[in-house]
């Protein structure tokens, strides 16, 4: 398949495509841009100069095209919006000012496609490309049939794919019909499905149907990749004759699909206003837009007495690492690094084999790699094939150690003999394996019984599960059996959730995002497709036919609610009480605590708040607790308490806000502020406030955080600065 890609857009742009049918909301032109504005987002975001379009217009107040330049007839009413070639995020902005319904509707559909036609001959040529027009009409204006056997010839000699989509056309294999169709549509339809069949590539459809299939994700195919071309080794062929050693080449059968990276950007001064932020702009506009990109610049200093600030800066080259030990850094030079890099040479080495029955598959890790025969290779053709066959029936596994190239970290593989006679495929599937350094062993308790400290079993406890328990869990598991709840087409029972209809919701909805705000930065982006959230919880009819299981497990289970934590202002709520309605502070003869203590400071704020009556308790407890941390503070040698000091805030800091009590904590805060930078708590204690409290996210609590608040997020960010 061609890896260039020449595809010509002909949207319709009548003045009767501005209305609203079929009981929508929106018009048929809208409509149609759905499909026709994804498909170009999806273009745009490959970026791939290779992958090319173009944009014809139908039904334009205007004309502006080659053949009505050249003075033939039946070309009015339509413009060429995008000549051919890749497409930038700016054009793609460009195109969307001019597409607007027009107050024409004189214009031929077959003559548009004509001039998509030779758009496509003259850019392409005689060169290798994938060649497609898409028509997207509500075909309300009038179409010209005459030539229909010559434009579908001449589709054919250029191997071009038509694609006609239609707004409300039939449909009998999707299930629509359009009532009360004018019969100016109805035969125009006729006309082009008619010029569809007679092109040897042509697809005919409605648009119900292309906006309902835009909902399930685009899967991208591996491409086949050559990670590894050399020998596969059983033994030193250097060292005995006895040695196996065959031509392999590897490839990349799986690869882990990640979503999208961000990347950082700035307001370009010269598009998009002056610039809030120091940054290096690149060379060129990202893509046309008024974002800038951004240059990262590090620079280090090291203390020196004798330098203007009492800092000197440090040339990158003059820096060693260092490595945390405790609370020491030990110092490695480059000499000492080099010791610990392992001298790896490219190999492919076959350690051992394992039977099939003693491997777990939870070790897999990684992504799977298929193995070849070098191509054209008998001799390594045949060899691969033995080994794949004495695997296949020893049925054991391969073990291998891998190292892709010189000096590279090598991995161990798992080979899997995968033979012709199962899929006509003659292979190794390979997995990594991890190391024995990877592997962790952690030992829990049994399920089944209870060991005391005596040693002897017990089998009936309360931590146990009754045999009923066990019933009814057992009951509800197989009621909720998804393996045969589906059913296909002919009516038998299939799987719920096959493996090629699961996708990652991450991914597809950050791309669903990400070509929505491309094509129109001011609409809210729509809700995530339905087929991403389908299987995020059981479907109803399997929970209302497991309904007798589910209720027999909770009464199992003895399963109760859980009351509620009771929120808001405690001052003007009732303390929490436990459900036997005793107090027990006063049955285990203890006073209700008005102290804090710096040694015990967070659990003994905690408990004044929790069983605090009014707002005086409240405040007096913040009180002290600011107390401590400026206590903290200030007795701290260099930075010792300084997250002592910052854990106390933040735990005042949230229960401040729980309570709807903010103005306590930013009053506390803005007094602490002046006294850090002033100097007034025993010296510079600028690191407390930079790194710990502003790093640490513990500024002044925002309206965002609390809705009694009265500090904004940008009086907020002012503040913090």
């Amino acid at each position: 398949m061609a890896d260039k890609e020449a595809t010509v857009y002909v949207v319709d742009l009548g003045e009767s495509m501005a209305d609203c049918h079929n009981g929508r909301d929106e018009s048929d032109l809208d409509f149609g841009m759905r499909y026709v504005w994804d498909k170009i987002s999806t273009t745009v975001a490959a970026s791939r100069k290779t992958w090319t379009l173009g944009v014809v217009a139908l039904n334009t107040d205007e004309t502006d095209n080659a053949q009505d330049c050249e003075g033939l007839e039946g070309y009015e009413n339509i413009s060429v919006l995008q000549e051919i070639g890749p497409m930038t995020m700016s054009e793609l902005r460009d195109l969307r000012s001019l597409i607007q319904p027009s107050h024409s509707h004189g214009g031929d559909a077959v003559s548009a496609i004509v001039v998509a036609l030779s758009m496509i001959e003259a850019f392409t040529k005689k060169l290798k490309y994938n060649r497609k027009i898409i028509l997207v009409t509500n075909a309300e204006s009038p179409i010209d049939d005459e030539s229909l056997e010559d434009v579908a010839n001449r589709l054919n000699d250029s191997n071009i794919e038509l694609i006609v989509i239609g707004i409300d056309f039939d449909d009998p294999d999707y299930g629509f019909k359009e009532e009360d169709k004018s019969k100016a549509k109805r035969k125009n339809e006729k006309i082009l499905r008619k010029l569809v069949d007679q092109c040897n590539n042509g697809v005919f459809g409605t648009m119900a149907q292309a906006v309902e299939e835009l909902a399930i994700p685009r899967i991208k195919p591996v491409r086949p990749f050559k990670a590894y071309d050399g020998p596969l080794t059983l033994g030193d062929p250097s060292k005995y004759e006895s040695a196996l050693s065959i031509h392999v080449e590897r490839y990349f059968k799986t690869k882990r699909a990640m979503p999208p990276a961000a990347s950082t950007v700035v307001i370009n001064p010269g598009r998009g206003g002056p610039s809030q932020s120091e940054t290096l702009d690149e060379d060129t506009e990202m893509g046309g837009t008024e974002f800038s990109g951004v240059k990262q610049m590090r620079t280090y200093r090291v203390d020196d007495p004798e330098a203007p600030g009492g800092k000197r800066d440090v040339d990158p080259e003059e820096l060693e690492k260092g490595y945390m030990y405790g609370r020491t850094v030990v110092h490695i030079s480059d000499s000492d690094m080099a010791i610990t890099k392992l001298n790896t040479k490219k190999s492919f080495t076959i350690l051992g084999f394992v039977p099939f029955s003693s491997y777990s598959q939870f070790i897999n890790m990684g992504e799977t790699g298929i193995i070849v025969a070098q191509k054209h290779n008998e001799e390594a053709e045949l060899g691969l094939s033995a080994l794949i066959h004495a695997l296949h029936e020893l049925e054991s596994y391969a073990v291998a150690r891998y190292v892709q190239k010189d000096d590279s970290q090598p991995q161990i593989f798992l080979l899997k003999p995968n033979p012709a006679i199962e899929d006509d495929f003659e292979c190794l599937y390979d997995v990594p394996l991890p190391f024995a350094e990877d592997v962790r062993s952690y030992q829990f308790p049994p399920l089944d019984k209870v060991l005391t400290v005596t040693g002897s079993v017990i089998k009936e406890h309360r931590l146990l599960p009754s045999e009923d328990l066990k019933q009814a869990m057992s009951d509800f598991v197989d009621a909720m059996d998804l393996s045969g709840f589906d059913v296909d087409d002919e009516g038998k029972p299939a799987e719920y959730a096959p493996i090629d209809d699961l996708y990652n919701p991450t991914i597809h909805r950050i791309n669903q995002a990400i070509r929505a705000r491309a094509v129109n930065p001011e609409a809210p982006i729509a809700p995530p497709a339905e087929i991403l959230l389908r299987y995020s919880k059981p479907p109803e009819k399997l929970i209302q036919k497991a309904k007798s299981e589910i209720e027999a497990l909770v009464d199992a289970a003895e399963i109760k609610k859980v009351p509620a934590k009771a929120q808001g202002r405690r001052g003007r709520k009732e303390p929490v009480k436990p459900l036997s309605g005793l107090d027990v502070d006063a049955l285990l003869g203890e006073r209700k605590r008005t102290t804090i203590s710096i040694d015990n400071a967070i659990p003994e704020f905690k408990q004044i708040l929790a069983t605090a009556e009014d707002d005086a308790t409240v405040e007096s407890a913040a009180k002290q607790m600011g107390e401590i941390v400026r206590k903290l503070i200030q007795d701290s040698f260099a930075d010792l308490f300084y997250a002592r000091a910052a854990e106390n805030l933040r735990v005042m800091r949230e229960e401040l806000i729980n309570l709807e009590e903010p103005a306590m904590y930013n009053k506390f805060l803005t007094g602490l502020k002046k006294s850090i930078l002033r100097g007034e708590l025993n010296g510079d204690r600028r690191e407390m406030w930079f790194k710990h409290i502003i790093g640490g996210h513990l500024s002044l609590i925002t309206q965002d955080e609390s809705e009694v608040s009265e500090v904004t997020a940008e009086e907020a960010k002012a503040f913090a600065t």
